[in-house]
C-alpha cells in the first residue's frame, strides 16, 4: 500500500535551517519519515528536538530503551520503526532470540515473560504492553518494573520512551509509512 500523504522531495522541503538541522541530526540524510514530518514545519521542529533528545540524552540503559522502542513498534505494526529499530537493538546487546521473541510480542500474549529476556527486560516489556495496549497500567506491574529498573529516573524515561514511540508507531501505522 503506498503512503497516505507524499513524502516530500527535497525540492519541497523546507525551511533550510530546519531541514538542515533533521540532516545533521540524521547523519546527512533525510528519511521517509522527515519527508512526512516535513509536512508541517513546527511539528517537525519539535520533533527534531524532543526526538533527539529521547534518542540520545536519556540515562536508561540503550538495550532497555530499544527494547521498549521495538516493544511499542511490534505491538502496534510499525513496520517502519521495527525496521529502523531493531538493527539498534541488536547493536545494543539483544540477541537474535529476543528479536524474534518481539516480533511475536502482538500475537502471543506470553511473550513479555519468554526466558529469552532477563527479569529487569520482562518486567520493562510487561510495561510496555499494558502502556501500548490499554494504556492503564496496574500496581503490580509499576511496582515490579520499577523495582527492576532502580531508580525513578529510569522508570520515567523508559515511561516517556514508551510513549514518545506509541505516537510515533501512531503516525507511521496512521500515514501506512513503511520501509
Amino acid at each position: 500500500m503506498p503512503t497516505r500523504l507524499p513524502l516530500l522531495t527535497d525540492a519541497q522541503v523546507g525551511p533550510p535551517d530546519l531541514v538542515a538541522a533533521i540532516r545533521q541530526r540524521r547523519g546527512g540524510d533525510l528519511i521517509d519519515l522527515d519527508r512526512l514530518l516535513l509536512h508541517s514545519p513546527a511539528f517537525a521542529q519539535g520533533w527534531n528536538e524532543f526526538m533527539g533528545r529521547v534518542r540520545t540524552a536519556l540515562g536508561v540503559p540503550p538495550l532497555l530503551k530499544e527494547l521498549a522502542m521495538c516493544g511499542v513498534a511490534a505491538l502496534n505494526g510499525a513496520d517502519f520503526e521495527m525496521h529502523h529499530h531493531a538493527p539498534l537493538y541488536l547493536a545494543a546487546g539483544a540477541t537474535d532470540a529476543q528479536l524474534a521473541a518481539l516480533h511475536r510480542l502482538a500475537t502471543e500474549p506470553g511473550v513479555a515473560a519468554d526466558p529469552v529476556f532477563d527479569a529487569t527486560q520482562q518486567a520493562v516489556l510487561a510495561l510496555v504492553v499494558q502502556m501500548t495496549r490499554q494504556v492503564q497500567v496496574d500496581d503490580a506491574t509499576f511496582a515490579r518494573a520499577r523495582a527492576a529498573l532502580g531508580s525513578d529516573q529510569a522508570m520515567f524515561e523508559i515511561i516517556g520512551v514508551t510513549a514518545a514511540y506509541n505516537m510515533v508507531s501512531r503516525i507511521l501505522v496512521a500515514a501506512r509509512l513503511t520501509p
